[in-house]
Parts: C-alpha cells; sequence; structure tokens
C-alpha cells in the first residue's frame, strides 16, 4: 500500500488540506497550512480544535499504517491542548505499540514558530 498515496484520497483530511509528508518504520509527519475558515477566532488566525485533532489523527493513522500496510480505524484518541495553534501546523507521529489487534500511536502538533500546541495519543484498530 502507497500510504502517502492512500491518506491523500481521505475526503475530509482533503477538505483540510492535509498533508502527510513523512512515512516509514512507524514514524510519519504532517502538515496543514492554516487558512482563514480553519480558524475558531475571526480576529486572529488561530486553528481550530478540532483541525489540529484531524492532524492528529490523520498523521498518527499513517504512522501505524506504515507498520500494517492496511487502514487502521481510529478506536479513541486523547489529545491535550498546550496552546493556540497559529499560523501552518505540523503533527510528528511516532508507534508505541503496534498489536495484533490494536496499536496505540503519540503525536505531537506544532505551531508554525516551533511551539509545541497539542500532545495527542490515538489507538487505532489493526487487526
Amino acid at each position: 500500500m502507497d500510504v502517502e498515496n492512500f491518506f491523500e484520497e481521505m475526503p475530509f483530511a482533503d477538505l483540510l488540506g492535509v498533508e502527510v509528508t513523512e512515512v516509514e518504520d512507524g514514524h510519519a509527519e504532517g502538515e496543514l497550512e492554516m487558512r482563514e475558515e480553519l480558524s475558531w477566532n475571526a480576529d486572529h488566525m488561530m486553528a481550530h480544535g478540532g483541525v489540529t485533532f484531524t492532524l492528529a489523527d490523520t498523521v498518527g493513522g499513517a504512522a501505524l499504517v506504515s507498520l500494517v500496510d492496511q487502514p487502521v480505524p481510529t478506536i479513541d484518541m486523547r489529545i491535550d491542548y498546550l496552546e493556540a495553534g497559529t499560523g501552518d501546523l505540523r503533527a510528528e507521529a511516532d508507534v508505541v505499540r503496534c498489536g495484533s489487534d490494536v496499536g496505540v500511536v503519540d503525536v505531537d502538533v506544532f505551531a508554525e514558530d516551533g511551539t509545541q500546541v497539542a500532545d495527542a495519543r490515538g489507538v487505532y484498530k489493526t487487526g
């Protein structure tokens, strides 16, 4: 399975502009270009929490797909928002556990200036 192309064909992630940029050996990276319509604030460009969550979920799934070579539906995801996501966002994900039924992935999301804006842990179905 071509992991990067697989994630380019997800309509919702595509609508938001999520791009998976690197995928290999249980690690993935991705980015999202911030646009006015993705902001929760009309006066300042700050990513809505759902945008940050979708970036984390998509990149987390990509990290796991790199190991199991099949789609991995999300079972659960927990996210802590640490700062407002301003400017373009970038996510880095690493697989913590890849089991026959469930996989666990940690994801960090960063703002354009390098500030960490969110910390997430996703659980995905692998079998």
